[in-house]
């Protein structure tokens, strides 16, 4: 037994408009250590994302995407890693796992919108490329139904066998450009490892 550990599920009130809506998307709560490891890491790996796509490695294929697709590939490049360091955190754990009405149907919903990430990235960049969409597609809808109705105790090793298939699958059979090979691992993480696992929301005792 941890007596140096203690669970914080407390969730605080939130604003009324837009900024609660806001603050409830993203997690009441948030400690300023956790926005502080999401702004640093979000923009180290922000500027580590357009440092690969700015190499030689890449450079074929960015130099012949249009403006459109640079900004479909910035926006989902900047959503996927601001959104795996802010789904892991306690306050979003504890929002999205809260013991609630309808909360399992909002987690779902949370990660069924990603099918329109699926949908413009395949059809805007990738060319309509129908069989990366249905395929990715099947994964995550897949993946995130057996993690959802997987018993709590595990949830954790069914999210990270699903993550691990659906990344294997995509190196495998739903290739993809050098250029978007980061595309399919942080995707998957933020949304059946990050969002989808009821980690509890751990602090250090006071005392």
């Amino acid at each position: 037994m941890r007596t140096d550990l203690d669970t914080d599920w407390h969730i605080p009130p939130t604003p009324e408009g837009a900024a609660g809506w806001l603050e409830r998307f993203m997690g009441p709560g948030k400690s300023r250590s956790e926005s502080a490891v999401e702004l640093g890491g979000g923009a180290l790996c922000a500027v580590l994302l357009a440092a690969g796509l700015w190499s030689p490695a890449a450079s074929g294929l960015r130099e012949s995407w249009s403006t459109v697709q640079l900004v479909v590939v910035a926006l989902a490049g900047l959503d996927l890693v601001g959104g795996v360091l802010t789904n892991a955190t306690n306050a979003a754990k504890r929002w999205y796992h809260r013991q609630a009405p309808g909360v399992r149907r909002a987690r779902l919903l949370f990660v069924g919108a990603h099918l329109l990430h699926l949908a413009v990235l395949g059809t805007v960049v990738l060319e309509g490329d129908a069989g990366w969409m249905l395929g990715n597609a099947a994964l995550l809808l897949a993946g995130a139904a057996a993690v959802e109705f997987a018993p709590v105790h595990l949830k954790r090793p069914v999210a990270m066998g699903a993550w691990m298939a659906a990344v294997l699958v995509n190196v495998f059979w739903l290739t993809v450009p050098a250029a978007l090979l980061w595309f399919a691992p942080l995707f998957f993480l933020k949304l059946l490892v990050c969002h989808l696992v009821p980690e509890a929301p751990l602090r250090r005792r006071d005392g």
